[in-house]
């Protein structure tokens, strides 16, 4: 929060992060298909579990437990529901943090209904009490609950109807070993395709009624990040410029106007990516320099950048992290229009090939 004389701005979050945000929720949750047919993307994930929600359905049995992680904004909790729904039972949702007790788990599985999945976001947030009670549960269908204290305490045995648990998570290895143990479906949700993602955007546009071309659709699927999510809210403020600026018909010449108006590039980086890197660049030679002193020298947490920014810049090979910090590479100077100089390129190459050339020298000699 901001606070002036007269006024108080709340400071808006990125427009291209991946978590949810307020003005998402709605949207959302119109724009979500509601059958695996519909569902646009994650073609492997989708043919297995229609294998695996057909075989249920014809066995008349529950779904096995199903962990679903990857990035946020890929479409866990919708996929969650696409599941519910093509089982034709009902779905529980709830969070890993809302979870606070033994007793909120408890009140949850024993509400359920026959063969009803019971979906938990961030689970890998879960406490260990509330993981120890869900590990009977979901093996066994049963819940132990002790009742009184000290000498007088007795264990009570409650059986459970059957039902199925899907997790969803973004740090998968933050889950313990005997939870991720349980469940017998494990998929992981990748990034969309700039393709998919234009399909997406179209559909998106179809529903809320906006005058789109594919061009349009492809622009803004283009600086998406991959990510359903961001594409569905880069849609709405392009709609904006459409609307005011143009005949409110969704162009490439409209969206690209939009998106360089926010500030984003068409690789899908904004002015906090680009400002880290060229800190780097510019402010320590390309690099190495340590989180801690990158997140100092350009305003932001640590966390920030580790969690939302380094992920994508590595994945398009615009940022190193090596043993004695984080370098540019050669992209990203070629993105930002640096000259990359050679020492920098020397550096970079030595720290990338710390562990694997040694190992390979190392190998030779023997």
């Amino acid at each position: 929060m901001i606070e002036t004389e007269d006024m108080e701005f709340e400071v808006a979050p990125r427009i291209i992060t991946p978590e949810n945000i307020t003005d998402d929720g709605d949207i959302e949750m119109t724009l979500r298909p509601q059958t695996l047919h519909e569902y646009i993307g994650q073609d492997k994930v989708k043919e297995n579990l229609a294998v695996y929600i057909a075989a249920a359905k014809k066995r008349s049995e529950p779904l096995d437990h199903v962990l679903l992680y990857g990035p946020p904004g890929l479409g866990k909790t919708t996929l969650s529901a696409i599941i519910a729904h093509e089982l034709g039972v009902n779905l529980r949702v709830t969070t890993g943090p809302a979870i606070e007790k033994p007793g909120d788990l408890v009140s949850l599985l024993t509400s359920l209904s026959d063969n009803d999945v019971l979906f938990i976001d961030e689970i890998h947030r879960l406490s260990r009490a509330v993981e120890e009670i869900l590990y009977p549960a979901l093996e066994d269908r049963v819940i132990d609950i002790i009742i009184g204290k000290g000498p007088a305490a007795r264990s009570i045995r409650m059986d459970l109807k059957p039902f199925t648990l899907i997790g969803a998570t973004t740090r998968a290895g933050q889950l313990s070993a005997p939870l991720r143990d349980r469940f017998g479906v494990i998929q992981r949700l990748e990034l969309y395709t700039t393709e998919q993602l234009t399909d997406i955007v179209r559909r998106s546009a179809m529903i809320l009624g906006i005058p789109c071309e594919t061009d349009g659709a492809a622009e803004i699927a283009g600086r998406a990040r991959g990510t359903p999510r961001i594409a569905n809210r880069l849609l709405k403020r392009v709609r904006d410029f459409a609307d005011v600026m143009g005949n409110g018909q969704i162009t490439r010449q409209i969206a690209n106007i939009a998106l360089s108006r926010l500030e984003i590039d068409p690789l899908g980086l904004d002015s906090l990516d680009r400002r880290m890197l060229d800190m780097i660049i510019k402010g320590y030679g390309g690099g190495p320099v340590g989180l801690e002193t990158l997140a100092s020298a350009i305003g932001e947490e640590a966390v920030t950048i580790e969690d939302v920014c380094e992920p994508f810049l590595m994945q398009l090979g615009f940022l190193g992290r090596t043993p004695r910090g984080r370098c540019a590479t050669r992209l990203a100077y070629e993105h930002l229009g640096y000259a990359m100089p050679e020492n920098a390129a020397g550096a970079m190459s030595g720290q990338m090939s710390l562990f694997g050339d040694n190992a390979d020298s190392a190998g030779n000699a023997e």
